[in-house]
């Protein structure tokens, strides 16, 4: 079943090649404005080749990991808060579903005032855009648990932090997971629009420096490497977690 499914993405990409290779052939656009895969492939192997590629990567994934790792660890914290404490929920609660409203990008010039040109204003801009993903399902996820498993685990002794630890995390990760995974959505958006403005290093650095040099072919390699790195992320990371959780639990 998985080799099916593999081969047909494979001949998919293949002929999504194929189509962009002959519309480029046929010289609707120009070259400067529509280049070849060809182009775009040799753009991949001079940054490869340069080390510029490989040390964007290294850069923007380490501040996503440092983002992330902040938006989780805060928004667990929080999101348990919202649903064990009534008054916690319904004043930060409004303002959280507020806040989340507001784009990563949004947050930018807020993070360059605060923080400069520096490494921990792109940081601040990624955590504080998955961050709020995260609070909203980890609060779904305790606010569903059901509260007779609670009342059992305070009758066997639990409590404080071992009633947190040991009952509720574990009861709420389906929910969890699923705000991890949007979490990472939205910090690896924050993190590539914060680099385009903070022009500091990075994939979003690449980017902007295939837009000022009018590189249209750099551009669009940058945006093939961002995507594949989102691919593999959830693909490989969250999707075996999701499944791991969802058949631990029972819920497929």
């Amino acid at each position: 079943m998985k080799k099916n499914v593999l081969a047909k993405k494979i001949v998919f990409f293949t002929i999504l090649v194929l189509v962009w290779q002959a519309i480029s052939m046929s010289d609707v656009w120009p070259n400067n404005i529509f280049p070849s895969p060809y182009e775009v492939g040799e753009d991949l192997v001079y940054m490869a080749a340069d080390g510029s590629l490989f040390f964007g990567i290294a850069t923007s994934i380490m501040r996503l990991a440092v983002g992330l790792g902040i938006a989780i660890v805060g928004g667990v914290v929080l999101g348990i808060f919202m649903a064990r404490v009534e008054t916690v929920n319904q004043t930060i609660g409004s303002l959280v579903l507020g806040l989340q409203s507001i784009p990563s990008i949004a947050w930018v010039p807020l993070a360059i005032l605060w923080f400069g040109l520096t490494d921990g204003g792109i940081i601040f801009v990624t955590a504080i855009g998955a961050i709020f993903a995260v609070t909203i399902n980890t609060y779904t996820g305790v606010k569903n648990i059901d509260p007779h498993y609670v009342e059992a685990a305070r009758n066997m002794g639990a409590k404080g932090t071992q009633l947190t630890t040991n009952v509720l995390i574990p009861a709420a990760f389906p929910y969890m997971i699923t705000g991890f995974k949007q979490g990472w959505a939205f910090a690896w958006r924050g993190v590539i629009g914060a680099e385009l403005l903070f022009s500091f290093l990075g994939l979003g650095f690449l980017l902007n420096v295939g837009r000022q040099l009018n590189d249209v072919s750099q551009v669009i390699a940058i945006m093939l490497v961002i995507m594949l790195i989102g691919m593999a992320v959830d693909g490989f990371i969250f999707k075996k977690i999701e499944n791991k959780v969802m058949s631990r639990w029972g819920l497929r």
